[in-house]
């Protein structure tokens, strides 16, 4: 739970108010849509025993319409010809309060819910003994589990202008709300609105970023306020006031979307969505937080620095980190040690823990890559091309960093020492977000490396986002992260894709394939078969599929195949043929990461066949044939479309270190931009450089192009 929104564990008491923007769709219709997923909200919350009050909004807009069709069936022809004056708002108001009531009482009902109305006037709220006895009523339905609905009366209200008029206790329902609120002693108002929350300039400017926690002292001056609701009277400036009122008279109150089908939910599991108001917001330490954007601008300044330094500079903070790795190694493995047990205490998965666990054999291959990436050829600034495009005009393609690298990964912390040795290596900024299981590990990884980068650079180059909270935000910074990389399950993957305009890199699943042809060696196969499922059965480049020739079922290479694999305890799971073969049970998909001693065996009639089933069922990741005729070979690695394709070599050497690489960010799927193992090359782009002397184009006209090739020179 967000520390912001602790407040919400012991919330009894909610009240929450719709607006007519949520209510209603653009076109004055109502949104049928949202009024249901609300009215399932308002019942799971009272199912659990909250106590839900709602105050509705949408009454005049609903009755407006029902006014118009019936002025339209009642009108002849030539009272169509005529200009038609505005329909009175109370008379609205009066015909849409029984509709919307009416539809509230049908849709609680499906729901085994009951629902009462309560219409209310400002003047009211002036008569001490009114008050005492709207409360005693609300208490009376809410210990009867019934859902009182408030709307302000606005038939017979006696405001003078009631869509503008302000004066008064209350003077639309977002004050109804807060008034209500406070009345009837709610522990929580929550306002839901047609955008996600209070931004600090009007949404629809891409500069606007949604304010999370609102500061009266901080933000009562900052922010500027767009258009008011398209079809209520206050729209956001009401909401804040309203906001505002409730939570420093002791209410504490969240703005967010009604839009979305969980939001009320989601707040009260303390989700970090929308804003919220608080007496005590100013006082909350994570308000001293650095906000996401900060972090990033700060990782790009950062970056630029580095991109000054020379390259020896660059190689000196590499051999750092390296050394600093090594001399902490002791408090590495104590800081994951934590973690190891926590996570074997908590009952994850074997392959979870072993992905997890920091052995000193690891961090010495870590220390290794980190210094085979130190003596790598200058990555920044190499001369790609030269052209002389004409006579003293010469033009030249150079390399450069991406920017900044947003890299979110789960539970392995030997992840975020080889990222961070690849941003230093190639001049990018980092924000690295990891998995909670791994959080000792991370803490302290990130503190070894940023102890180390020098003062002309700053430690912000690689910033840690520590609360998951943060990433949404993170990934609508398109204007300053230029990658995200996300490192993880299926699931992590695909949602990240689904919620950024920023370029993603990664793969979502690993499910390679080893097919064993007719022709092979079966002892060769055994081994790589062998390698490719046990070496380290978590990986993302592990066999998951074994695919053999029908002809190896019928002279025993089959049964040796699976003789090895049953010998080092793998769990075999069949296709149609190679199941009622073996006798072993049948898989459910061949489309399976097992990231465990467990894999597919299927028999295809030939490598074509084997070709035909990788793309179906496979990830693009690493496949591998093992065979010896080099004809069927070739004919495997040129059709077969991923991103690593071997010829009797074991999966397992896709892999960015052991491509020469030095370490990798990920592996890629994609066809854009980079494939197969990420290392410094992948993180990198290109620019131009155009020299000249004094040259225009004018039209094209007294240039002459020549457009010729120039040796490439360091």
């Amino acid at each position: 739970m967000d520390p912001t929104r602790a407040f919400v564990k012991s919330v009894k008491r909610v009240v929450v108010k719709v607006g007519t923007a949520v209510v209603t769709r653009s076109d004055g219709r109502l949104a049928l849509g949202r009024l249901g997923a609300l009215c399932e909200q308002l019942k799971e919350l009272n199912n659990n025993d909250y106590e839900v009050i709602l105050v509705t909004s949408g009454a005049v807009g609903l009755g407006r319409q029902r006014l118009r069709y019936r002025r339209l069936v009642n009108s002849s022809f030539s009272d169509l010809q005529n200009p038609q004056g505005d329909l009175d708002g109370k008379a609205c108001a009066a015909v849409g309060q029984s509709s919307l009531m009416a539809l509230y009482d049908i849709m609680f009902s499906q729901l085994d819910v009951t629902s009462s109305q309560l219409l209310v006037n400002d003047g009211f709220f002036r008569d001490t003994a009114f008050r005492k006895q709207l409360s005693d009523t609300v208490s009376s339905l809410l210990d009867l589990r019934v859902i009182p609905i408030f709307n302000e009366n606005d038939a017979v209200s006696t405001r003078k202008a009631p869509y503008e008029d302000s004066s008064g206790i209350f003077w639309d329902n977002d004050s109804l709300a807060g008034l209500l609120a406070l009345e009837l002693k709610a522990d929580l108002l929550v306002l839901l609105s047609d955008v996600e929350g209070l931004y600090s300039g009007p949404p629809s400017d891409p500069k606007s970023k949604l304010i999370h926690t609102y500061v009266k002292e901080k933000h009562q001056r900052e922010i500027t306020f767009g258009e008011k609701s398209r079809l209520g009277r206050g729209g956001m400036t009401a909401k804040v006031n309203a906001a505002v009122c409730a939570a420093y008279a002791g209410t504490p109150v969240i703005i967010t979307s009604g839009y979305a089908t969980d939001n009320i939910i989601r707040v009260l599991r303390g989700e970090r969505i929308g804003t919220v108001f608080h007496k005590d917001a100013h006082l909350w330490t994570s308000i001293k937080e650095v906000s996401a954007h900060e972090m990033a601008v700060a990782a790009r300044n950062s970056s630029r620095r580095l991109q000054v330094l020379n390259s020896e500079e660059r190689r000196k903070i590499l051999l750092a980190m390296a050394d600093a790795l090594k001399n902490n190694e002791s408090v590495i493995r104590l800081e994951n040690g934590a973690d190891v047990a926590d996570a074997e205490e908590m009952g994850y998965e074997k392959a979870l823990i072993s992905r997890l666990t920091l052995r000193p054999e690891k961090i010495s291959s870590l220390v290794k890559s980190v210094r085979m990436l130190a003596e790598m050829e200058e990555p920044i600034g190499q001369i790609l091309k030269r052209t002389e495009l004409a006579d003293k005009l010469i033009l030249e393609k150079i390399s450069c960093p991406l920017g900044v690298l947003l890299v979110i990964f789960e539970s392995r912390p030997d992840a975020l020492v080889q990222i961070a040795a690849l941003a230093i290596r190639s001049g990018n900024g980092l924000l690295l977000k990891g998995g909670k299981e791994a959080k000792r590990s991370n803490a302290i990884l990130h503190k070894v490396i940023t102890s180390i980068i020098p003062d002309t650079v700053g430690d912000k180059l690689i910033g840690l986002v520590t609360s998951r909270e943060h990433i949404p935000d993170l990934l609508k910074l398109d204007d300053v992260i230029d990658l995200v990389v996300p490192r993880g399950s299926n699931k992590l993957v695909s949602q990240i894709k689904d919620s950024t305009k920023i370029p993603v890199l990664g793969h979502a699943d690993g499910i390679c394939h080893v097919y064993v042809d007719k022709t092979a060696n079966i002892d060769m196969a055994k081994k790589i078969i062998r390698d490719a499922k046990i070496d380290y059965p978590a990986a993302c480049n592990a066999m998951e599929t074994l695919l053999v020739h029908v002809d190896l079922s019928r002279n025993g290479g089959l049964d040796e195949l699976v003789a090895e694999l049953r010998h080092e305890g793998v769990q075999l799971y069949g296709g149609p043929r190679a199941s009622s073969l073996l006798k072993i049970s049948e898989t459910h998909s061949f489309h399976l990461e097992y990231s465990s001693l467990a894999c597919t065996i299927e028999i295809v009639d030939d490598v074509f066949a084997a070709i035909d089933h990788i793309h179906h069922n496979g990830s693009a990741h690493t496949e591998c044939i093992v065979a010896e005729d080099s004809e069927i070979a070739e004919a495997f690695l040129s059709q077969v479309d991923s991103a690593a394709v071997f010829h009797n070599a074991s999966t397992r050497f896709c892999d960015g270190a052991r491509f020469g690489l030095g370490a990798e960010v990920g592996i890629s799927t994609s066809r854009l931009h980079a494939r197969g193992p990420v290392g410094v090359e992948g993180l990198l782009t290109n620019r131009w450089i155009l020299r000249g002397s004094g040259q225009v184009v004018n039209g094209d006209r007294g240039v002459t192009y020549t457009y010729k090739d120039l040796p490439v020179k360091a």
